[in-house]
């Protein structure tokens, strides 16, 4: 006797979700200079003298950018954000991680940055100065696609409206023992099921 199977296709849903700033975002693009030295280091290439510091150069190369060279941050960052609220209101992370996704590489940051200067400590010894861009004020479209079928929209609103709090996203967040990368949600639209 033969038994017919008949599996129920999980519910996506692709959503926007709109983000504005309650603090100021830090971006830190790795720098191709510091990707080459980083690799000349692991495979024991001699070192190069110092170069002049450019602050100008550091904060444009700080900044992530997408397709059409708008400011941006990586995708990942909103996800794990969102995950990681996830703690903050008895989810599990291990399902969220797999009960929603955002979509493409990088979220596109519509805010004008700025050049910062901090002082940093190199692996707990000296001090130097990184440049950096900020964003005083910003706001973003985050596409997230959801199962609907095991996380509704308000749930997936709840962890991004304790993301935003708790959590933060860019450097110095809050999730890091920082102030900065905090937003609370905006207009949330459902663009279409897929």
């Amino acid at each position: 006797m033969e038994q017919v199977i008949r599996l129920r296709p999980p519910k996506i849903e692709t959503v926007n979700i709109e983000l504005v700033g309650t603090s100021s975002l830090i971006t830190n693009k790795w720098s191709e200079k510091a990707k080459k030295m980083m690799k000349d280091r692991q495979s024991k290439a001699a070192t190069q003298p110092k170069a002049a510091r450019r602050p100008k150069k550091e904060f444009e190369e700080s900044i992530y950018r997408t397709a059409d060279g708008s400011p941006g941050v990586p995708s990942v960052a909103f996800k794990a954000a969102a995950v990681r609220a996830g703690t903050y209101s008895d989810m599990k992370m291990t399902f969220l991680r797999g009960a929603f996704h955002v979509v493409g590489e990088l979220v596109a940051i519509d805010g004008e940055p700025t050049m910062r200067e901090d002082m940093v400590r190199l692996m707990g010894k000296s001090a130097d100065f990184r440049y950096r861009a900020e964003f005083k004020e910003w706001r973003a479209v985050v596409p997230v696609q959801m199962n609907a079928s095991v996380l509704s929209l308000e749930q997936l609103a709840n962890l991004f409206v304790l993301a935003g709090f708790a959590v933060g996203v860019g450097e110095w967040r809050p999730e890091r023992n920082g102030q900065h990368g905090r937003f609370e949600v905006g207009d949330i639209t459902v663009s279409r099921a897929a």
